[in-house]
């Protein structure tokens, strides 16, 4: 049974309140005062907060090091016990530009000069700004004074003290480079990060998260049980599948293709370039240029690699005329993209430049898309379910103040969109304003195993292009009218389900998705004839099957097959060969005892079946 979070339930990985929001905020610029204390002459430029907390950019004068984090931290809760007030003043242009110019602070004068014309000014302090100005930097030496303040542009929101911070219920993790504007031409300057929350047990709940994280992290994972790589020499964010992630990569698109031919859907497979003029036509060239990779040219044409799949999707349609008695048509692929992504933005499986996404669209008549897009949620629910996935948040994101489509079609959508919602009885959000310029979408994030949730289904109604590609359908009364197009993926890409998978398991697979199912031990060289013997047989039946061929002692062999998280092993000796048996033990039954070839066969392929464990 599938639970669907309500936005009360707590979540580490979430802002879970507007105060906490402010408290992030006003912790940044409390970072950025103490910052300039511990460093003088330092420049300030940008600090937003962050998923978890907050960072700040500086231009300091020397290299800030993990062991000056501290020194910051206490100058940190020294302002927070002074219980200094956050004051907004709104500002005129000209008056501040003379202030910032005075002060020297480069980067705030770039800062103000991106504010539009018109647009009302703020700048946030802490301290009282009456008592008197700094004579030569933004922060006066010592705090302790009631008249000691410092000042950021900011367009907030804070708190009113600092002292509503609990003093220990934030930290500074660690320091990057960053260039200013993420312009590689440009300055490069020193980010440090922190988090914080309400309490302090809530910032302990976190770290004690964050270190188990670190712990499943897939990329440490991915070596460590040689899944896949990111090669260098062939440039960054390109994974190299290895012969065992490449077959759980197979396992897992077989398992898509079946459930999907089930549900309906047929298959597709489309080029990876095209025509530029293609990509001009669906927009993307407009809207998402920068995000795509230079085109090439062929024969005096510009050829594009595909960062999309749905304008192939649309020629398929368009190939013939359909009429209203084939809608509606879903038509899925495992097609591979290519995005453009600055080399800082790269993460593992998680951020890469060439990847593939479990694609899939379906072309329906307008009174269709309640009943589709409930054929969706409950494909994506049996697909995320098997994975071992069973709480998710979900979003409802409506119209937005720029988008294209009549009033009386979005209603159309939003609605069939709620209903299909209401009809699984799941709780939803609603992001109002928060759809795509195109059409309204859901999006579903799941809660993997220690309580992080992770952006992966994603559900869209489109009125875009089918406009943009004069799509038609032949309708019951002759007439020639536009499909409704529904964009739909459920892993979202393959590379980045995988690295979540790996993570949710901590590498430890569930005998379905191991890559080697079961591993025979021999304790030596006379029982191999024997090991191999059952390796073939066990292999005819589909069983992922090897035999250690390290020569080590058993204990050794058994240490081995631990590390790699194989799921069984069975030890194969004299006895195993004069019963024709197997002693087994599980990863997580642990010892099942002797068993004979019939017996192993029938659990093995029963867990596998059931997807369960043994």
């Amino acid at each position: 049974m599938v639970k669907s979070l309500t936005q009360s339930q707590e979540n580490l990985s979430q802002h879970d309140s507007d105060k906490l929001l402010r408290i992030r905020h006003t912790c940044a610029h409390i970072m950025a005062m103490a910052v300039k204390k511990v460093f003088p002459g330092t420049k300030v430029a940008t600090g937003p907060v962050t998923e978890n907390g907050f960072y700040y950019d500086f231009d300091c004068p020397v290299s800030i090091t993990p062991d000056d984090l501290s020194k910051i931290e206490d100058q940190m809760r020294r302002i927070i016990k002074a219980n200094l007030p956050i004051i907004r003043e709104e500002v005129q242009r000209e008056e501040i530009r003379t202030e910032i110019a005075q002060l020297n602070e480069s980067y705030k004068l770039e800062i103000l000069d991106r504010i539009p014309e018109g647009e009302t000014i703020t700048r946030y302090f802490i301290g009282s700004p009456d008592t008197g100005k700094p004579e030569s930097s933004l922060f006066i030496t010592d705090i302790q004074p009631a008249s000691n303040y410092w000042w950021d542009l900011c367009a907030g929101p804070h708190i009113n003290f600092t002292g509503e911070i609990e003093p220990d219920a934030f930290k500074l993790l660690n320091i990057a480079g960053a260039y200013w504007q993420g312009d590689e031409t440009k300055a490069q300057l020193q980010r440090i990060y922190g988090i914080a929350w309400e309490t302090k047990e809530q910032l302990q709940a976190y770290l004690k998260q964050r270190e188990e994280a670190l712990r499943r992290d897939h990329r440490k994972l991915g070596q460590e049980l040689n899944l896949f790589s990111i090669q260098e020499d062939a440039g960054g964010g390109l994974v190299f599948w290895h012969p065992k992630g490449a077959i759980i990569r197979y396992i897992i698109e077989d398992y898509w293709r079946k459930s999907h031919l089930e549900s309906g859907y047929q298959l597709l497979y489309t080029p990876h370039i095209a025509n530029l003029d293609l990509w001009k036509t669906s927009g993307h060239f407009d809207f998402y240029q920068e995000n795509m990779f230079d085109s090439m040219d062929v024969e005096n044409q510009a050829y594009q690699i595909k960062p999309m799949n749905c304008p192939f999707h649309v020629l398929t349609y368009k190939h013939q005329l359909h009429s209203y008695r084939e809608l509606p048509l879903r038509w899925a692929e495992l097609g591979t993209v290519y995005r453009y992504e600055r080399s800082g933005a790269l993460h593992g499986l998680m951020r890469v430049r060439g990847f593939t996404q479990d694609d899939a669209h379906v072309f329906c008549l307008p009174n269709q898309i309640a009943d589709e897009i409930l054929g969706v949620l409950n494909l994506t629910e049996q697909i995320l379910s098997d994975f071992g996935f069973k709480n998710y948040e979900v979003n409802l994101s409506t119209r937005p103040e720029k988008s294209v489509g009549n009033d009386e079609v979005w209603e159309l959508a939003t609605s069939a969109l709620r209903q299909a919602l209401n009809t699984k009885g799941w709780n939803y959000i609603v992001d109002e304003g928060g759809g795509a310029f195109y059409g309204p979408k859901i999006d579903i994030k799941i809660q993997d195993a220690i309580g992080r949730l992770w952006q992966c289904s994603t559900i869209q109604v489109d009125f875009n292009l089918p406009e943009r590609f004069d799509m038609e359908y032949i309708a019951v009364d002759g007439s020639r009218q536009r499909p409704i197009m529904i964009h739909r993926a459920i892993f979202g890409s393959l590379e980045r389900f995988f690295g979540i998978l790996i993570e949710n398991y901590s590498g430890d697979f569930p005998l379905w998705l191991a890559p080697v199912q079961l591993r025979l031990l021999p304790v030596s060289d006379e029982v191999r004839e024997y090991a191999q013997l059952v390796v073939i047989s066990l292999k005819k039946a589909g069983i992922r099957v090897e035999t250690d061929s390290s020569g080590e002692r058993l204990g050794k062999q058994i240490r081995t097959a631990e590390l790699e998280k194989i799921p069984v092993v069975a030890v194969v000796g004299k006895k195993e060969v004069e019963n024709q048996n197997l002693s087994v033990r599980t990863r997580q039954s642990g010892d099942l005892g002797v068993l004979n070839m019939d017996e192993i066969l029938h659990r093995l392929q029963d867990a596998i079946n059931s997807k369960s464990v043994l």
